[in-house]
């Protein structure tokens, strides 16, 4: 198994969608515009992604065309969580045999599971694979299984391919604890746009940003301070991308996103229903705050 360890800037792929099917030239367009604002990873299909929105078809369509197209200028991470461990599987084999460097696997949903079930789930998927890397994606705002600092730390200890953690739970104590699982080789990457810079303070690798769809240099410039130890511009990256959250709803209105990125000269269509498509009214407003923060220097 190669050795993976991404620092700086991972992007949760906004999906790109056409008369309601997934977009491969969107995609195409999407990947080169975050990668040539110096973003480090991708990581399609979670739900920034509206991953659970699409067919397993679709996933693997836009997983084989994201590592296609990514062509090895970043580490890729298909996220494979499904709500049953087969098909988890299934996702999870196929991310591998598409060429992806690695999958994210989140909880399973709907159900609430014991330590002991979800325990002899992962399992499951990182036996079925032993020779790809494993992030386990820890969101208890769309599951209601939380991955405890305990089962992480056992799940690591038990599989060499589960090499690393991806936390969007608000708390940082489960990060800070797993940074020296696997000998130090683990790799860590926090969730929430607002803990970027606290993240990189106790030594967490990078981030996964979904606001780095919209503004990736912004994202970017954050952590280049952080690893520079230029606290002072940090703080004030920060406090710009706190402005960006604010007005593009930090993800709850992924509508507002696409809108962002079109306006950008990025166009990828819009949302998949059930999610609500924003009005144009709201989109010129957004923009017009969005472009004020984008003129200023990073």
């Amino acid at each position: 198994m190669k050795p993976l360890k991404i620092q700086g800037v991972i992007v949760p792929l906004l999906t790109p969608i056409a008369n309601d099917t997934v977009d491969q030239e969107g995609l195409a367009r999407l990947i080169d515009f975050v990668i040539e604002h110096g973003v480090t990873g991708l990581f399609p299909l979670g739900t920034t992604g509206e991953g659970p929105l699409f067919t397993a078809d679709e996933r693997k369509r836009v997983a084989e065309w994201t590592v296609k197209h990514t062509a090895g200028r970043v580490p890729v991470i298909i996220h494979t969580g499904m709500i049953t461990t087969a098909e988890t599987i299934a996702l999870t084999r196929h991310a591998r045999d598409a060429g992806a460097d690695a999958a994210a696997v989140v909880p399973p949903y709907f159900y609430t599971l014991t330590e002991d079930a979800l325990f002899d789930h992962f399992a499951a998927v990182a036996k079925a694979v032993p020779d790809f890397p494993i992030y386990l994606y820890n969101n208890p705002g769309v599951t209601p299984n939380a991955l405890s600092t305990r089962l992480v730390v056992e799940l690591a200890g038990a599989f060499a391919n589960i090499i690393g953690l991806k936390d969007s739970s608000g708390g940082l104590a489960t990060l800070f604890a797993s940074r020296d699982l696997h000998d130090g080789a683990f790799n860590t990457a926090s969730g929430p746009d607002g803990l970027i810079l606290a993240a990189q303070a106790i030594g967490v690798d990078a981030c996964v940003s979904g606001n780095a769809n919209v503004v990736p240099e912004l994202v970017v410039g954050i952590m280049k301070a952080a690893k520079a130890g230029d606290l002072a511009t940090g703080r004030a990256l920060q406090a710009r991308l706190d402005q960006v959250r604010v007005i593009l709803a930090d993800g709850a209105d992924l509508s507002r996103y696409k809108a962002m990125c079109a306006k950008r000269g990025v166009p990828i269509g819009d949302v998949r229903a059930p999610l609500r498509k924003a009005v144009s009214e709201r989109i010129d407003a957004c923009w017009e705050q969005l472009s004020d923060i984008l003129a200023l220097p990073i």
